[in-house]
């Protein structure tokens, strides 16, 4: 690696609000917030919204979208002018 045109990794704490679930790993994104770890040590921490712990692709939970209203709205808009070129 050449020196000095790579950021420094370091170890970092991200912190899942929305579960409630903090884990640590390394980084080269930075914070002026600090947390102590479990170790004794005290890491930057960075807040996120959504992480593997809340994410409903990783959790198996859904959330309920109104997918009939938007195909209904886009039928509406384009579904006769579509059909008409046919």
């Amino acid at each position: 690696m050449k020196p000095r045109i790579h950021p420094v990794s370091r170890p970092v704490v991200f912190r899942d609000r929305a579960a409630d679930v903090a884990f640590l790993t390394h980084s080269t994104a930075d914070s002026a917030q600090r947390v102590e770890w479990e170790d004794g040590n005290t890491y930057p921490v960075i807040d996120v919204e959504i992480s593997s712990a809340s994410h409903p692709f990783y959790t198996g939970t859904s959330r309920v979208l109104d997918t009939a209203g938007r195909v209904e709205r886009f039928e509406r808009r384009y579904g006769t002018a579509a059909s008409a070129r046919n």
